[in-house]
This record gives structure tokens, sequence and C-alpha cells, in this order.
């Protein structure tokens, strides 16, 4: 079967989307492709079954809506594959439509969708469009093998033959009713899985264009699925993975070893949700330490606060890891409860301190826009997260809208408390608050702003400025400059309005 992978283009003059593998969706002006790790998985493992495999991402592309679908129709694929989100879900449908009605002949595309929306509302794609399957969960890189395993052409498209023999977490039509093989399951062995093709999934198309990279090309490896947290209220992605499962950290090391003897990267992000901790995380950076990676490769990946005693950072350092990507969240302790973070402020300080002292770069992520919270309290977070910055225990930061996605606890506390201000999925792109607040929307725009503003400030910028060791440095400082001025762009009230 031919299949062809698709990110495909959308109609918008919002900026960039970071649409594949991203948690928290939004437009950039300037932008940020991150390589989606589980649908460049889900094509390695189809193309090792024998599958002729295409990847097609149009948005780090470049790729108009008419080149993609004339590509669609001179290729005809026999199962097209997206990764979607809320804040798209409404152009793909209309999409899957239009891909619909170009079936000619014996060709009649198959189309599925795979991603956290469709996974906390399947029914929803069917009763809007003309797609045939939604994979939920998060191992749709297994689902879809063995979906494929499964179907068969017959009368000119493709049907399922024994619908038993799908695994749980697949719904589709059949004879215009909409079924399921129950509710998806995470106990795939994640060792089992190959590593992942890199050319086949067009690797480069990521590697440059990616804030979290000091040095570039870089890559994205996830050792685990995905955050062994996993309570925060606000996380989509706790619905894709319910169940934390993490490979071992032989597997991991030696996947990691394949990147560098056949690409020439520099640094790899880890985008599992919560990087592994405790004896695992030593026995990973010890591993790192004895094959030697640590003197050609740097490190980044997601991080929490709390997780790591001192001797930990000193050991991640001692290894090659750089930046730790940190949810901060909020500076207010009753938010931070109310969010489940597991968290205190004064934890949140601390780890930023003793990281920073080890040597490594925290990154933090703040957002504003809870529907409790006073001015006050998120100003409250806005000089948490200046202090910071200023103080030099934070590297860089982002800033964002919090956004309520379906499928969430803060989404159903929403609905509990009236609090949405819009039921149009393509309002939930952080453009602007789709939450009500107690405090005017310009303000809260206006703490987002302010934040970024902190790089031009001449404390911050001096703490930059003495920093720099090399080129490297010199470069990831100019392209910092560039994305907070796109940022400063992409929050302005003019933008947002």
């Amino acid at each position: 079967m031919k299949i062809l992978f698709s990110y495909p283009p959308l109609d918008t003059s919002k900026g960039y989307p970071t649409l594949g593998q991203n948690r928290q969706f939004q437009y950039f002006s300037e932008p940020t492709f991150i390589y989606p790790v589980v649908p460049a998985l889900a094509a390695t493992m189809l193309r090792d079954a024998g599958h002729e495999v295409l990847w097609n991402d149009c948005i780090a592309e470049g790729i108009g809506k008419k080149e993609y679908l004339e590509l669609v129709r001179k290729e005809k694929p026999g199962l097209i594959v997206f990764e979607t989100k809320t804040p798209v879900i409404k152009e793909h449908w209309r999409l899957i439509d239009e891909i619909k009605g170009l079936s000619s002949g014996d060709w009649h595309p198959v189309i599925a969708l795979v991603g956290d929306h469709v996974t906390a509302l399947p029914e929803e794609s069917f009763e809007n469009s003309m797609v045939d399957f939604v994979l939920t969960g998060g191992d749709y890189d297994f689902l879809l093998l063995n979906l494929c395993e499964n179907l068969e052409r017959e009368h000119s498209s493709f049907v399922i033959r024994h619908s038993s023999l799908l695994e749980s977490g697949i719904w589709y039509r059949e004879n215009d009713r909409v079924k399921n093989t129950g509710e998806f399951r995470l106990d795939h062995n994640l060792d089992a899985a190959p590593f992942i093709d890199r050319d086949l999934t067009k690797w480069r198309l990521y590697a440059y264009k990616n804030g979290n990279y000091r040095r570039t090309p870089g890559t994205y490896v996830m050792s685990g699925r995905d955050c062994w947290w996993g309570r925060c209220t606000f996380c989509s992605w706790a619905r894709l993975y319910p169940r934390f499962r993490v490979r071992s950290a032989n597997n991991v090391l030696n996947e990691i070893g394949e990147i560098m003897e056949a690409f020439p990267v520099k640094e790899i992000m880890d985008d599992t949700g919560t990087f592994p901790r405790g004896e695992w995380l030593g026995k990973f950076c010890r591993g790192v330490i004895e094959r030697g990676y640590h003197h050609k490769i740097g490190f980044d990946c997601n991080f929490r606060f709390g997780a790591a005693s001192r001797e930990d950072y000193d050991l991640m350092k001692k290894a090659g890891f750089r930046l730790l990507l940190f949810g901060l969240e909020s500076a207010n302790q009753a938010t931070l409860n109310r969010l489940k973070k597991g968290l205190t402020v004064e934890e949140i300080i601390d780890s930023c301190r003793m990281a920073r002292e080890a040597g490594l770069y925290p990154h933090i992520t703040i957002m504003f826009g809870y529907p409790w919270e006073t001015y006050e309290e998120a100003r409250k977070t806005f000089e948490l997260g200046k202090y910071l910055l200023k103080k030099g225990y934070a590297y860089t930061m982002q800033a964002t809208v919090v956004v309520p996605y379906p499928g969430t606890p803060l989404y159903d506390e929403c609905l509990e408390n009236g609090w949405l201000l819009t039921s149009d999925w393509s309002d939930f792109d952080m453009k602007r608050p789709v939450m009500k607040t107690l405090f005017p929307e310009r303000e809260l725009m206006r703490l987002v702003r302010g934040l970024y503003c902190v790089a031009f400030d001449p404390v911050f910028l001096a703490r930059k400025v003495l920093g720099i060791r090399d080129r490297d440095d010199l470069r990831f400082f100019l392209r910092a400059g560039k994305k907070v001025v796109g940022h400063l762009r992409d929050f302005s009230w003019k933008q947002t309005r």
C-alpha cells in the first residue's frame, strides 16, 4: 500500500503553526519546526512492513494548497495520515472532503486522523468530514501498523476484513455507522520499535529552525511516552498517554549512537514530556559518558522542577546536557495546586538555581490567563519570571496564553463554570484568550509581551553578552534575539485582535 504522511497546507495569515508533535499549539511569526517523532516512527514501521511511504510536510517545505492537491492526485496514495490539533481541525475536515472529491476510477483514498483532539472527541470528525479512521491514544504508530495489516482492497475501496483483528482505540465507518474497537491501550513494547529512518522523514526540514538548539543541525528523540507526573490539568498529552512508559536506557543510547554515526547532528532534544529521573537518569548519563558521546554532541530535554538533586544536575552537565525545559506556569501556590502541578514556588526557584549553578541552562515556560487569577496574581507570575531571568537562574523563557484543550480537566472545568468565550476551535490558537479572565484582555496580552521585553533589559543583555564564549554562542544569541522580536509580534495587541 502507498501511504502518505502529511502536514497539509493551512489557509491562514496568522503565521507558522506549531502543529507537529506539540503539546501547546501556537502560530509563530518566525518559523519553528519540531521533528515529529511519533509520526516519523510510524512511517518507519510501515516502510519496514513493506509499504511504500511518502513524507510530506507542506508547512516546513512551503508547499501551497494547489501544489499539495496536485501531489495527492499524482501519487494516488491508498492511505493518507494527518496529525491534527484543536485549532486546525476544521481546516483538516474541509481538506479531507476536498481530497475525497479527487477520487477517480479505482482510486479512493482512505484518510486517518491522529492526535490529542481526535482522541478526546473521536466521533466529532466523522460528523463533520468524510474521514475514514480516527486513531486514538498516543501509540498511533503501532495502531497504524495494525490498521494497514488489516486493510484490504475490495471493489475499488479499502475495507476492514475482520474488525476483531484491529487493536483497541481505532474508530471507523461501516455501512455509514461509526464504530470503534474499544478504549485504546498503552501496552506496546517501546524497545521493540525500530529506530527512525530520518532520511525517509526528511529530518533536515526540522534541523535548523528550532529555538532549542544552540548548535545546528539538531534532531529529536523520545525516551518515554509521555510524562511520569502526568497530572497537570491543562495538558492535552496527558490524554494521549495516561500511562507513562520508558524505553531502556541502552535502547536510547543505541539510537543516539546510530544518529551520530549516520548524520552530522550536533544537538539532540529529547521530547519526552518529562525526562525520566532517578535510577534511569543515572544509568543514561553514565552510559553517555562511557561511550564518549558527551565529547561530540549536546543534549536538551523537558524536565520538572523538584525532580533532581544537585548531584543529578552535576551528572547531567557532565554527560553533555545543556538546555532543560521547565514548566513554571504560575507563581501563585493556589494556582499550582489547582493545576495539580505538585510543586511549590520555592521548589521552582531552588531547581532553577541548582541547575544553573551546575552549568545547565533552564528554559522556563509561563502561562497567563487563568480564569480565577486576579491581575495582581498574574503580575506576581510576571515578577517571578522577570526575577529568574535577570538573576540568571533562568536562561530563556516562553510566555503564552493558557488554552483549555478538549479532553483536559481544565476544559471540563470551563464547561462547568461557563468560562469559555468561544466554541469555535479555530480560536484556540493562543492569539487571544478563549477563557474569561478577571481583568481586561489588553492587560493580559501586555503581561505576555512584557516578559519577552525582559530580553532588552540592560542587566539581562549584559549577562547574555558576557556569557558568549564562541561562535555557536553568538549565533544562538542572534537567533534568540530574532525569535524574541517575533514573539512580540505574535502577542501584539494589533495582531491578536
